[in-house]
């Protein structure tokens, strides 16, 4: 078996899992323009559609959040996961992870949480109201990072690229994004 950028494989032929996340297959991509294309119409029709459930995966050894694993948004049955990784790498998946099932990455007890950032479970039963795709335009070497920003009426939710793992930010976004709302 061999692990290497979080993808284990136990035998050739088989399925990859991602931090043995099953069914789950990563698609990365960069740029709005290609993030936009694959991406767009899906995300546009989540608005109008309720937050029902929201998972982080979770070390409880460390009693953490595991920013490496996936951001899961269930909007009434469409499932939307959110990763980062990198600098500027989004996969946007949709429908492929169960976060009932157990998730046995070794020398990890991880576990998925609804309830784990307050914040986020607030949101839970309120509508989507906007979504936008936020393209970072700072000086830095994240120019040009996409995050993903859902509006729920005054509340904001930005799932963003914090260096190579995934981070969750509340509020209007930072002054350094351009928000390209999609229809």
């Amino acid at each position: 078996m061999y692990r290497s950028f979080g993808l284990s494989q136990s035998d050739p032929g088989q399925e990859n899992y991602y931090f043995d996340i099953a069914n789950y297959q990563p698609s990365w991509q960069c740029g709005l323009s290609a993030i936009t294309r694959a991406n767009g119409s899906r995300l546009g029709r989540l608005r109008g559609r309720s937050l029902t459930r929201s998972w982080l995966l979770w070390d409880r050894n460390d009693d953490e959040w595991f920013t490496d694993a996936p951001v899961v948004l269930d909007f009434a049955g469409e499932q939307l996961e959110i990763n980062h990784q990198k600098f500027d790498d989004l996969s946007l998946t949709w429908n492929t992870i169960d976060p009932l099932l157990h998730v046995p990455y070794p020398d990890f007890d991880l576990v998925w949480r609804d309830d784990a950032v307050a914040q986020l479970a607030r949101l839970q039963a309120r509508t989507v109201t906007a979504v936008d795709l936020l393209e970072y335009r700072g000086d830095d070497m994240a120019n040009g990072m996409i995050a993903v920003g859902i509006g729920f009426g005054d509340d904001y939710l930005v799932v963003q690229n914090n260096l190579d793992e995934n981070g969750l930010a509340f509020g209007s976004p930072q002054r350094e994004y351009h928000a390209h709302p999609i229809r």
